[in-house]
């Protein structure tokens, strides 16, 4: 980690991904199939799909997202100081966007395109579809995130992060590989850290090289679930996925869902159990919210293995609704758990 004694960190995490207005609804198996969406995964799809899928919807709810946009509201419930960085178009969709974000209490550094204007894209979207197992699927239109480059992400800005935090689903956006590598070392060469979020285990599937690749040089905390983590090192069961990731020498963290938590420290691998939910209603935004808790843990002087009780805390509190938001009072809960002063 970086020197929390640094005075220009006055921001604990900065975040690079797609400013994207989820559109929620829940739904059923046949009328998933109807969309033609693989059930529990992220799939791009382009404006035509997203108007088609939107057009079968009835009345969905809206609210501001994206990955790890999701993840720095998460960071400024629990009373931290979040900073996200993302590409909108000048649009409607994009200034509320940004207006809902920060309402949230994250400062938003929005890149507008004019590319973006002209050739139509808009603010992207994603509609996310939760079935009664509370499984999501989502089919993602990237718009106007898809034109973010380098000159969009301020050198400045990034500075001033404790952890820059960059989202694997950027990394199917060409300019946008190099804008996050541009703030990777950015954090590096201003002693910040660098965390990346794998996303989605086809987006894994899509970038496993690039991904190692980061691991050597470019990254210091890794974050992902089981399914990710295993698939990026090529291995075939948990126990060998453990093994690779402490190879590498990071700071890993691998949610497993309901059995909670790995979390690679310097005594070795340390299995955190699951915090209690009642219920699971919806899984969306768990990741996202895991890595507020995990990452709010890290730059308040936690350990790794209380960040990790305090990132599967912020996890079991979404997933007991829909979306991607808290609506409990995450700090209230940190503090009765006691993983944080009241």
């Amino acid at each position: 980690m970086a020197d929390e004694g640094v005075d220009h960190h006055d921001l604990d995490v900065v975040a690079i991904g797609s400013p994207l207005l989820d559109l929620i609804e829940m739904t059923t198996d046949e009328q998933l199939a109807r969309v033609g969406l693989d059930k529990g995964t992220m799939t791009l799809i382009d404006l035509a799909t997203a108007n088609a899928v939107q057009e079968l919807m009835g009345a969905p709810r809206c609210v501001s997202g994206g990955s790890v946009a999701n993840t720095t509201a998460g960071i400024a419930e629990l009373g931290g100081r979040a900073g996200f960085v993302g590409a909108v178009a000048d649009d409607e969709i994009g200034r509320t966007y940004s207006e809902n974000l920060t309402a949230a209490g994250v400062e938003f550094e929005p890149h507008y395109s004019e590319s973006a204007a002209g050739d139509g894209l808009g603010t992207g979207r994603c509609v996310v579809l939760i079935t009664g197992d509370a499984d999501r699927t989502m089919g993602t239109y990237l718009g106007a995130a898809s034109t973010l480059s380098p000159e969009g992400v301020s050198t400045s800005f990034v500075a001033r992060a404790s952890v820059v935090l960059l989202e694997g689903y950027l990394w199917d956006v060409p300019a946008a590989k190099e804008a996050m590598r541009h703030a990777a070392a950015t954090a590096h060469a201003s002693e910040g850290s660098v965390a990346l979020s794998l996303s989605d285990p086809f987006c894994v599937q899509r970038h496993q090289r690039e991904f190692l690749d980061l691991l050597i040089d470019d990254v210091d905390i890794l974050l992902g679930n089981e399914e990710e983590v295993t698939m990026l090192f090529g291995a075939s069961s948990y126990p060998g996925a453990v093994s690779a990731a402490e190879e590498t020498g990071l700071l890993v963290v691998m949610t497993r869902g309901a059995q909670g938590a790995t979390v690679l420290t310097a005594r070795g691998p340390e299995e955190i159990p699951p915090a209690a939910v009642e219920r699971v209603i919806d899984t969306t935004g768990a990741g996202d919210l895991f890595a507020a808790g995990f990452l709010f843990g890290l730059t308040h002087g936690m350990g790794p293995e209380a960040s990790t009780r305090l990132g599967g805390l912020c996890a079991a509190e979404v997933i007991s609704h829909t979306g991607a938001r808290p609506e409990a009072d995450l700090k209230a809960l940190a503090a009765g758990a006691g993983l944080l002063a009241g």
